[in-house]
């Protein structure tokens, strides 16, 4: 494999090591704490200890953090190969030094809220690196299937990631908030979320069969012929050898 290929097989990479493993574990830890609440509301007491809680919120944090990373790691590299072999930066600078601000505006604006303790602010920065995201899914040369989007790895993908954002934002708010409104929000996107993941398992493997690898694509090209009208592939019949007379 070249360094593109492993570029980018970057995603699915950490996606398995990283980001499933931790949903598995914030899911138990968030069972676990639901379990305890109730445990205690009804008895008291609950052998579930109350560690489970505050992992539940650390662990939560990570998976964010995961989840906003393997995401850039995914639009960097489309963009980015798109930029290099379509020589955009020569063509059209101001282009690039925007999307690269862009890139950099986003990774502070999600450290920031990570930092944020203000609720304003907190919307702020999760604003700003929602906007980001989006902006940077826009850009050219990224893999969308936006004909087929109920399919579609990128918008699965970046609806989760703005829930995930948004749940870390609501944090401190579920502590705060007596009627428990916070909190029934915050399960209501988590559940979806962890549909989407659910999902994303799936449309992620389709996508690593429909996107080449680099030593695959002068041969793909030559077996298919692209339709740009309806957006499909139509086989070339190989060439038969005749038949001597």
């Amino acid at each position: 494999m070249e360094a593109k290929d492993v570029i980018l097989l970057l995603h699915p990479v950490f996606a398995v090591i990283i980001v499933f493993p931790l949903i598995g574990i914030v899911v138990n830890r968030a069972l676990q704490t639901r379990q305890r609440r109730l445990e205690t509301k009804a008895t008291g007491k609950s052998k579930i200890p109350p560690v489970v809680g505050q992992e539940h919120v650390q662990l939560g944090r990570w998976l964010t953090g995961s989840v906003v990373s393997i995401v850039l790691i995914a639009l960097a590299n489309d963009i980015f190969v798109n930029i290099l072999e379509k020589q955009v930066w020569k063509k059209s600078p101001f282009q690039v030094t925007f999307i690269i601000l862009l890139f950099v505006a986003t990774i502070i604006s999600q450290i920031l809220l990570y930092q944020a303790k203000q609720k304003k602010w907190r919307a702020i920065f999760a604003t700003l690196t929602g906007m980001g995201l989006v902006i940077l899914g826009c850009q050219d040369g990224i893999y969308r299937k936006t004909d087929q989007w109920y399919i579609s790895h990128y918008y699965y993908g970046i609806a989760a990631t703005l829930l995930m954002i948004f749940s870390l934002a609501i944090l401190p708010e579920i502590y705060k908030d007596k009627s428990n409104f916070w909190r029934k929000v915050h399960i209501t996107f988590s559940c979806i979320a962890l549909l989407i993941f659910i999902v994303q398992g799936m449309t992620g493997t389709l996508s690593l069969l429909e996107v080449p690898l680099s030593w695959q694509e002068a041969y793909i090209q030559q077996l298919y012929q692209q339709n740009c009208n309806t957006q499909t592939c139509i086989i070339q019949a190989p060439s038969l050898p005749k038949k001597s007379e």
